[in-house]
């Protein structure tokens, strides 16, 4: 098969460009031909990235953003690219778009004229906290523009339980939707898992103020001596004020986008901390957990479908530091034995995350 998917970014650190970039890797090792469009914005930065790229057996088509009324002033990831032409042009036989933004019902409408199925990832843009007039806009847009059309893409794929109800309640049928999550490279699973030998902290992932580094960085730096936190990724551009809370107990270092290499900075950290303030289905999670690291996040919805608390991971309340704080006393606190047990259930709780399996359901979805 033909297959094209599409998606605001496909540049920078992003958690919808993750997913498509490996979903596309395992559709291409499959035998497929594969396809990516987006904007030719590198998200975070907002650098201009190449207009053509191959990425193993990837082929990437970035094309120039538009700037609208709404993506400059209100929402910075309402990104608008003109991808028609090409798309009548290279004929694919399936297509795959990403989020419910104004380019998924673009391409909906030109597969329905060229008879293509048209599948959508929503990626569970549900319980966000808006401002008001973003809000007010973005629920004018869920009902006169979402919700009558959300039943003639070809498949809803969900990447998370939590949100099944909200598409129902947008009127998604039952039989429209199917579950497949995030995934992992099956690499992960092939590491021994380290035992705790030191003190050191992680985060890996882009830095934003979305992240909540601040509650981590504030404890990490009155702790105890010996204990270090780690911070790696890009800096989203105006967050760099962010960098003032370097010292000897916390870095910032540079972002890491090779597989090897990232999965050996995670094996040199004991603990893998996700404050964020909100997470849909936290993908540094799963690979952290899949490693066997004891892995801390704030109770954000995507947390709490894959962390069960004291049992495969720890969980605090969302912007809490105190109760960060008590849940770190409490890692701390727990024999070697005890934290052995939790490394062991945290990989086998995320082993339905292995794309080695998800991508057999997303093929057959396809067919």
């Amino acid at each position: 098969m033909k297959i094209l998917e599409l998606c605001p970014f496909s540049a920078g650190i992003c958690g919808v460009w993750i997913r498509v970039k490996q979903e596309a890797e395992q559709l291409a090792r499959k035998g497929h031909d594969v396809y990516v469009f987006s904007s030719n914005i590198e998200k975070g930065t907002n650098k201009i990235a190449k207009e053509k790229e191959v990425v193993g057996e990837i082929k990437i088509r970035r094309f120039k953003s538009r700037q609208d009324f709404i993506s400059k002033f209100i929402s910075r990831n309402v990104i608008y690219f003109d991808f028609e032409k090409e798309l009548i042009k290279l004929k694919p036989s399936r297509v795959i778009t990403h989020l419910f933004h104004p380019h998924s019902f673009k391409v909906l409408k030109i597969c329905q004229k060229l008879k293509i199925p048209c599948y959508i990832v929503p990626h569970a843009p549900f319980e966000v906290k808006r401002n008001s007039i973003l809000s007010i806009l973005t629920k004018t847009y869920y009902f006169f523009k979402v919700k009558p059309k959300i039943n003639q893409f070809t498949k809803i794929i969900s990447i998370t339980k939590w949100e099944q109800q909200h598409l129902k309640k947008l009127g998604a049928l039952k039989e429209k939707i199917e579950y497949i999550p995030n995934g992992i490279p099956d690499k992960f699973f092939k590491q021994t898992i380290k035992p705790p030998h030191n003190r050191k902290i992680l985060f890996l992932g882009r830095i934003a103020p979305i992240k909540n580094l601040e509650i981590p960085i504030e404890i990490i730096n009155h702790y105890e001596k010996n204990l270090f936190f780690e911070i790696i990724g890009p800096i989203e551009n105006g967050y760099e004020k962010i960098k003032k809370y370097s010292s000897g107990k916390i870095k910032f270092l540079n972002p890491i986008y090779d597989l090897d290499k990232k999965i050996k900075k995670l094996q040199e950290a004991d603990i893998f901390v996700l404050p964020s303030k909100r997470e849909a289905m936290p993908q540094a999670l799963i690979e952290a957990m899949a490693l066997g690291k004891i892995v801390i996040s704030s109770n954000t919805l995507g947390a709490k479908e894959i962390i069960k608390n004291k049992e495969n991971g720890f969980l605090f309340k969302v912007g809490d530091k105190n109760d960060f704080k008590k849940t770190l006393d409490y890692v701390f606190s727990l024999s070697n034995k005890e934290l052995v047990k939790i490394q062991k259930n945290a990989r086998k709780s995320v082993e339905i995350f292995k794309w080695s399996k998800l991508s057999v359901k997303l093929i057959n979805l396809l067919k």
